[in-house]
Parts: C-alpha cells; structure tokens; sequence
C-alpha cells in the first residue's frame, strides 16, 4: 500500500536513488583505511588474505542480485527493498562484534547480499518511471552524487579511525543504511505496476529469465558496459600503487584521486543535459570514439617514455578518459534497461549480476599485466573502449534496420 502523502520531486528522487545506489561503494570504500588495523586487531596471518575484506562483498552482491531482482517483479519493490536492508542491518551488526576473521568475512558477505536490493531495485525503480532519453538524464544526475562517495568514503574512513576504533566504521555504514531505509519507506511509493506483477513460479521465473537474456538489445548493451568497466575497476585497482608510489604523490593521492573521479561526475551531469537533445546512441559512440582515440594517441607517447610519460601528461589523458566514461556508464546502463520495462526487476538483476562479472574478470586479467607503468592501464582503455564500442555501433546499427524493416 502507497503510505506516501506527497509526490516525490525529481530533485528528491534522485537524490534518494543515488544515496541507495552508493551505498555498495560506502561498504567497500569506507573499510580501506583500516584494512592494516583490522589485520593487526584480529591477529591474522600473513596467509590470510586481507583483500578478502573486501571481494567477498562483491560476492554476496552478485547472489543478491538474483534473487532480490527477479522476486520484486512478483512481489513489488518496497517489500524486497525493506528485506534487503534488514539482511544488511543484521550483517552489518554481525561486523561490529566479529571476534574472528571467519565471523567477518561472514559478515561482510552477507553485506554484500544485502546491499544488492537497494542497489538492484533503484534500477528497477527507476527503469519503472523513466524510459529511454529521460532514463539516462536519470541515471547521468544520479551519478553525479553516486561519484561522490567513492571520493568521500576512504576519508570518512580515516577521520573516525583517527577517533574510534575499526568497529565505528561499520556503525557509520549502519547509520546511512538506517537514514535511507527511512527516508526510502516515507518518501518513495510502490513503483510496480499490478499489470506487470509476475506469477512466482519457476515456470515463470525461467521463461523471464529466458526472455531478458535472449533480448539482444540489451544483452549486448550490458556486455559493452561490463566490458568497457573492467578497464575502470582495474584504474581503481592500481590507481593508488601507480600515482601514490611510482609517481610519488604520497598524502596528496587521494585529493588527485578525487579531482579525477569529479572530472567523471561533471562529464555526467552534461550527459544529462545533453542526453535529450542528441539522444543516447549519439554521445555513447562518440564517446567511445573520444575514448579510443586519446587511449591509442596516449598509448604511443607513454611508449616512448618507456611507460612513465610526465604526470602531467598523464593527467590530461585520465581527464579525456573519464570525461568520455562519464558519457558512456549512464547511457550504456538506460539502453540496457530500454526494452525490459516490463520485467524491470529481472532485467536489473541480469543486467547488473552479468556486467559486474565481466568487469570483474577483465579487471582480473588487465591488473595482473601491471607493471609499474601506465601502459598495461592505457591499453586497457584502448582495447575495452574498442571492443565495447563497436558493440554499441553493431547494436545502433541494427536497431536502425529493424526500425526499417518495420
């Protein structure tokens, strides 16, 4: 039943959509900084991989997907927004008390599962009141406040573990969590529609899954997304080793970490003003063209320089990059979500479970050729943006002869 008194504002809805969205990003980025106390508190070896801390959330968000997804499109979205956060407020306790590295790494997990339904079903939300242009205009203004917390969260980190113990941290992200769930449950209404609930049933369950896999368009929009993606989880992977160590910045790492990723949150925010002038497929293949261009152009010169051109140099081509990135992530993710309206909940999970992993394993394959050069980083760029790219024209231009054929 729809509690809410007053229509949401757009400026509201967004705001809410991001904060839920990025609360994936808080999990991870907030505990970075205390990775080496944690390691120290809980008394563990050297065998054991601290990293841990950190992927096995991705995990348990990639389970969660699947499930949270496809049961909202047969029980609504409120409802699996509300068990979702309850799994993380639960999980996020279980952080706080962990005696041991196994009840943490549990803990996290579950986090992760958790944390799959408000990150999910945003989608899903937002795929139920917006389509195409208005979708990306979105899902560009969300992430201008998305990019945010990856710049803030490590930061946040540190100033409580400068006053708290490692614990503090997780009270934090339970502090968010419970302030969006709130601001979720009284402001936001029931956005499924009772036309497009589905039977729960395996029958239907798999006959849904069948349907969104099998769609083209938005399968080969997700598989550009996730790959072009697994160039930038390999950028976040090495960012610190590369800037911080090989080129020195030391403290001021993360203040030149955060005036790239602003460079990613201004370039969406014209994409979403410019999205419903030019249209979608328009600034996405151009953007790609950017991205390819600068990464092959940059490529030469950093060979030359035997992989460490000036940071100069290399700023100005991480500016270009992300300024086409930004373009590119909020209209790859619409064009996805286009034709799956009507199954909102599953295509989200599909879209969002199958574009992580792909990023995933490329970041995987591009992180483990670095070398303390920006080379192995820069061809990554090159050969994701190409590929993903001539995804996105393949797709554009059979679009454009379906709608012919018609």
């Amino acid at each position: 039943m729809n509690t809410v008194k007053e229509p949401i504002k757009q400026t509201e809805f967004i705001a809410l959509m991001a904060l839920m969205m990025s609360l994936v990003a808080l999990a991870i980025d907030a505990i970075l900084p205390a990775l080496g106390v944690i390691q120290t508190s809980l008394e563990l070896s050297e065998h054991d991989d601290i990293q841990m801390i950190v992927s096995i959330l991705l995990l348990g968000l990639g389970v969660g997907q699947l499930v949270f997804g496809p049961l909202s499109d047969s029980f609504g979205r409120k409802p699996l927004v509300y068990c979702g956060y309850g799994v993380f407020i639960i999980a996020t306790i279980v952080c706080v008390m962990a005696q041991s590295y196994q009840w943490l790494l549990f803990g996290r997990f579950m986090q992760g599962v958790g944390l799959a339904a408000p990150r999910v079903l945003s989608m899903a939300i937002i795929r139920d009141k917006y389509a195409g242009p208005q979708m990306a205009q979105i899902m560009s203004f969300i992430m201008v406040f998305f990019i945010l917390v990856p710049m803030l969260a490590p930061l946040l980190g540190q100033a409580v573990l400068w006053i708290a113990p490692w614990q503090a941290i997780f009270l934090i992200m339970l502090l968010i969590g419970l302030t969006s769930l709130t601001w979720f449950g009284l402001r936001q209404p029931e956005t499924l529609k009772p036309q497009y609930r589905k039977k729960l049933s395996i029958k239907v369950f798999v006959e849904t899954f069948i349907e969104v896999i099998t769609t083209p368009i938005s399968i080969g929009y997700t598989l550009s997304a996730g790959i072009v993606s697994g160039a930038f989880v390999a950028y976040l992977a090495s960012a610190q080793p590369l800037f911080g160590q090989v080129y020195q910045l030391g403290d001021m790492f993360a203040l030149y970490f955060a005036g790239l990723a602003f460079v990613f949150a201004i370039s969406s925010y014209f994409n979403g003003r410019w999205v419903v002038i030019k249209g979608m497929s328009y600034l996405v293949l151009r953007a790609f063209l950017g991205l390819v261009l600068s990464s092959v152009v940059f490529l030469v010169l950093a060979s030359i320089h035997d992989g460490l051109p000036p940071l100069s140099w290399v700023s100005a081509y991480f500016v270009i990059a992300f300024a086409c990135m930004g373009i590119i992530f909020g209209n790859l993710n619409a064009l996805a979500m286009e034709p799956l309206g009507h199954l909102a909940g599953m295509g989200a999970a599909v879209v969002g479970a199958l574009s992580t992993l792909v990023a995933g394993l490329l970041a995987l394959v591009i992180g483990s050729l670095y070398n303390g050069t920006v080379l192995p980083l820069v061809a990554g760029f090159a050969v994701t943006g190409t590929v993903a790219g001539l995804i996105a024209l393949s797709l554009e231009i059979f679009g454009r002869v379906r709608a012919q054929a018609m």
